[in-house]
């Protein structure tokens, strides 16, 4: 059974909260425990009705101002596919929050009010999903009740949205009028919609195809673990485990290291303790090599031909997550998958207005939730692909050295 990792956005009070909490209600994926706990703590439990959004609304603060400030992360599961859902924060200085949980998801579900339809945070929002290359995006359109399920507020909402994401040149994009509150094509078809010939919410995310998104082209391994039990009963034994996050690997294929870049051949595959002929991107293996070769944490086993790039300047989008202003010359950690190495920031080139794309020039310093083009020096050459064509290794995050705090989340341009 595959795994769909998608992120709820929209602006505040659009009913992400209450979204989420229909799907795993109506899901029948709400232990009972759960559901008793969500009953007393409801406000609506007098009208006999309980408070969905309750279920990723769980910090104490959120639930005093009636708002998501983390990333409520939620796991759920149907006979078709399992999912992890990601509740971002709708709020505009949550914008950082937003970014790590969209930085690895597949899909995701904005929300529009049907009464206010495209606001600010839409426009934001979508301008994120550009940024991050998402694969699909669902506009669903709550609150159709209250807007007595009117077909042509709905149409006069994807004619607009349509127009702003060709102008981005956001590809999949998907429409589905909703009522989270009350279900209506949550998990079944709304009686109320008989004009909308598509699927509901979940039988769109149960069937939408995620196979494409995996790219079995670009052989890359991070290396996570060097082992080396020397033991009498494994006296040679070198294996170098990690996680395939693209490509094939075959026994036989030829094998180039990097940033050394020493080549080898591939001897054996182990995974899940039985030896394969071949494995594919997102299996956990351990890769033998022909040669005895100097290889440590970090460094990337990649195949011959469509090699990635090599280098020591990059050129990135950077989202800057940290109360203290971001300023040329200052030195960070960079984490590019199992990779750590020391970096400094060379040159902000510009701010990038996210509600209107417009290059702003940096004075200063960037603040909080502002995102920038960069120049990033790393102290030693980077094994990496530009984001737009591959993501799981195109992306890197800043640390800051003292307090190993993220202050930065990064996608590599050209």
């Amino acid at each position: 059974m595959d795994l769909l990792r998608f992120i709820t956005a929209g602006s505040v009070d659009d009913g992400k909260s209450t979204l989420i909490g229909r799907l795993l209600y109506d899901s029948k994926s709400i232990l009972s425990d759960q559901l008793e706990a969500l009953e007393r703590q409801s406000k609506n439990k007098e009208e006999g009705s309980i408070d969905l959004a309750l279920l990723t609304d769980g910090l104490r603060a959120e639930r005093e101002q009636g708002i998501t400030i983390d990333v409520a992360y939620k796991y759920f599961s149907t006979p078709k596919r399992k999912f992890i859902i990601a509740d971002a924060p709708g709020h505009i200085q949550y914008t950082r929050n937003m970014v790590t949980g969209a930085s690895n998801a597949q899909l995701m579900i904005i929300l529009v009010d049907a009464r206010n339809g495209i606001v600010e945070q839409t426009r934001r929002h979508t301008i994120i999903a550009s940024l991050l290359n998402m694969p699909h995006v669902v506009v669903a359109i709550n609150k159709m009740d209250l807007v007595e399920f009117s077909q042509d507020v709905y149409n006069n909402i994807v004619i607009e949205y349509a127009a702003i994401a060709k102008s981005l040149g956001l590809k999949h994009i998907s429409f589905i009028p909703i009522s989270a509150l009350n279900g209506d094509n949550i998990v079944d078809k709304s009686n109320y919609t008989s004009w909308y010939e598509g699927p509901c919410l979940l039988d769109f995310l149960e069937t939408i195809s995620i196979d494409s998104e995996i790219n079995l082209t670009h052989a890359r391994m991070p290396v996570q673990y060097v082992i080396r039990p020397q033991t009498e009963d494994l006296p040679d034994y070198r294996g170098y485990a990690g996680k395939i996050i693209s490509g094939i690997y075959r026994v036989g294929d030829e094998i180039v290291v990097l940033p050394a870049g020493l080549k080898s051949r591939l001897t054996r595959i182990e995974t899940n303790l039985q030896s394969v002929e071949e494995a594919v991107a997102g299996q956990a293996v351990i890769l033998h090599l022909e040669d005895d070769i100097d290889i440590s944490r970090g460094d990337v086993l990649v195949k011959k031909d469509h090699p990635p790039l090599m280098g020591q300047d990059l050129e990135v989008l950077l989202c800057w997550m940290d109360n203290k202003p971001l300023k040329p010359g200052n030195k960070y950690l960079i984490q590019h998958n199992s990779r750590r190495i020391k970096s400094v920031v060379k040159e902000i080139e510009y701010r990038l207005d996210v509600n209107s794309l417009e290059k702003v020039e940096v004075i200063e310093s960037v603040g909080l939730n502002e995102i920038v083009r960069a120049k990033i020096k790393t102290a030693s050459p980077l094994a990496y692909d530009l984001y737009k064509d591959l993501r799981v290794n195109g992306g890197l995050i800043l640390i800051d050295e003292t307090s190993n705090v993220t202050v930065g989340a990064c996608m590599i341009q050209q």
